[in-house]
């Protein structure tokens, strides 16, 4: 799940290389229109195999593209059709070669055919070697038929500098940040509605099926990394014979996503139901410990104690409430933080800039990875394209004026970082489509294959409760903890022991023994 909140959406929309839209982005979630069907009632897949053509994405590329065509609605597969666009490596050791594993790098939002070969070296070597690995940009996402709310560039960067950064902080940015997503739906309504109301969750599952009939695999291998897990759990139920192995790395869990059983308005948030402004606050925690236990050497935020450094990152966030450095307001600083320590080989570099900012100086633009040999690098990746995923989905308060008093109560229980995630949520309040065919349970449909379920201690978006919850609620599923940092165990590739049990499973079946425990290769600042 990458991190929410318009700010950093922003800055990664031409960019494409980020390490991680993997989870839950930026929205959320909510009702609107009854569905056309009921959740949980999954209508037909559609008979039609798409023909991929496969040709290198570029001239030398290792990687090939494809664009899978598949039907808007899969209960009504001869009606409007839709472009998924697919992206291949093959295997690198094809005389072993295992068969095709699909990954779903997470978001909702996240375009698998540019993050996919971003973060194709953190696969471990002998799933590089044994299996294709193929991605896509789910539908509506990307290089996909996408959603895509304004008629030009133009007007997308003129909404997208509406809300404020990070989260609202007061009431006029409150009324700025609510005004301009209720506008962003609006807007998204008269554009396309048909798409809006197909993009969901299980729109999703049922093109992957097409996809794994498509490439030839009997059954599926499927990898899927924060929003993935909440794809793979759903394909699992929809498709229970077809799974052949599956990782899911980085839990929601399925009843945080669907409210449970609960019917009318929710009371809180997903995030909130996940516990993710808890997790948050536990991992930056754990940040500041690590950091304020080394010298400044190895940790420039270090004040030489962890209580010093907490206490130190607490000045600094009172400070910027009253006194912003250049564009780094409270809120800001506070976003970049929680989404700094997703990926752990990026904690010293949050470091610098939290120092940077208690000496008054603006921190330097970060330098990001170039783009991957794929066709197209930097698709058009605007907030309502996560949103049209999360709201289509998951239940959320539908009244805007409800989420002050949630970002209190959560703020109590988890400082900054539930005022953060509690915000990421209002985007779905004024949000105008349901689902016309999406699931909501039961998870526990048995599978032909046990499921291989990741949970990471210190993690800022998806709790280890998830994988918890995800394990306990899947039919047959095998919970491996990894007693480390950042989010996804995959992406932070900090692990040789998870990555050796994942690759085993993956190639074998074999599963590890109940209750491991893996360790990362390295702490922090050390």
């Amino acid at each position: 799940m990458s991190a929410p909140g318009p700010a950093a959406r922003r800055r990664r929309r031409r960019r494409a290389a980020v390490v991680l839209t993997a989870a839950l982005t930026c929205s959320a979630l909510l009702t609107g229109p009854a569905p056309a069907t009921a959740h949980g009632t999954p209508p037909p897949v559609s008979g039609g195999v798409p023909r991929l053509d496969w040709s290198p994405c570029r001239p030398g590329s290792p990687w090939d593209c494809a664009t899978a065509e598949v039907p808007l609605d899969h209960a009504a597969p001869a009606g409007r059709t839709i472009d998924l666009a697919v992206v291949r490596r093959q295997a690198t050791d094809p005389g072993r070669r295992v068969g095709t594993l699909f990954v779903n790098p997470g978001g909702p939002g996240g375009p698998g055919t540019v993050q996919v070969p971003q973060n194709y070296d953190s696969f471990p070597k002998e799933v590089r070697e044994r299996f294709d690995i193929v991605s896509w940009d789910p539908r509506g996402i990307g290089n996909s038929t996408a959603v895509n709310c304004f008629d030009t560039p133009e007007e997308a960067t003129a909404w997208a500098a509406r809300p404020p950064g990070g989260f609202p902080v007061g009431a006029r940015e409150r009324k700025a940040w609510t005004d301009a997503y209720a506008d962003l739906g609006r807007l998204c309504e008269k554009r396309d509605p048909d798409l809006l109301r197909h993009v969901s969750t299980a729109d999703t599952a049922r093109d992957l099926d097409l996809l794994r009939r498509s490439v030839g695999e009997p059954q599926l291998n499927y990898l899927g990394v924060s929003y993935g897990t909440i794809l793979g759990a759903t394909y699992a139920n929809l498709f229970p014979g077809n799974v052949r192995a599956m990782v899911l790395d980085s839990n929601i869990a399925p009843q945080a996503w669907t409210n449970g059983t609960s019917q009318g308005e929710p009371r809180t948030t997903t995030f909130l139901r996940m516990g993710s402004d808890r997790s948050a606050a536990a991992t930056l925690d754990r940040f500041l410990t690590l950091c304020g236990s080394a010298p400044a050497a190895r940790c420039a935020f270090s004040a030489g104690s962890p209580e010093a450094t907490r206490e130190k990152f607490d000045r600094l966030t009172q400070q910027l409430r009253e006194h912003p450095v250049g564009p780094w307001t409270y809120a800001r600083t506070v976003a970049d933080t929680v989404q700094g320590l997703y990926i752990v080989s990026g904690w010293p570099a949050l470091a610098g800039r939290l120092q940077e900012l208690s000496q008054g100086r603006a921190p330097k633009p970060p330098v990001y990875p170039p783009p991957p040999p794929v066709a197209e690098p930097n698709p058009y990746l605007g907030d309502e394209q996560a949103a049209a995923v999360w709201c289509s989905d998951s239940p959320n308060p539908r009244d805007p004026a409800a989420y002050r008093g949630l970002e209190e109560d959560s703020a109590r229980r988890a400082g900054d970082a539930g005022r953060f995630w509690t915000w990421a949520a209002e985007t779905c309040a004024t949000w105008p489509a349901r689902s016309a065919a999406g699931y909501d349970g039961p998870w526990d449909r048995p599978t032909a294959r046990p499921v291989l379920v990741i949970g990471t201690r210190y993690d800022p978006s998806t709790p280890y409760t998830g994988a918890e919850a995800m394990a306990r609620e899947l039919a047959d599923a095998r919970l491996l903890t990894n007693d480390g940092y950042g989010h996804t165990a995959l992406f932070n590739n900090a692990s040789s022991c998870i990555s050796a049990y994942e690759s085993r499973y993956l190639v074998d079946g074999t599963l590890p023994p109940p209750g491991t425990v893996c360790r990362p290769d390295r702490v922090p600042f050390t």
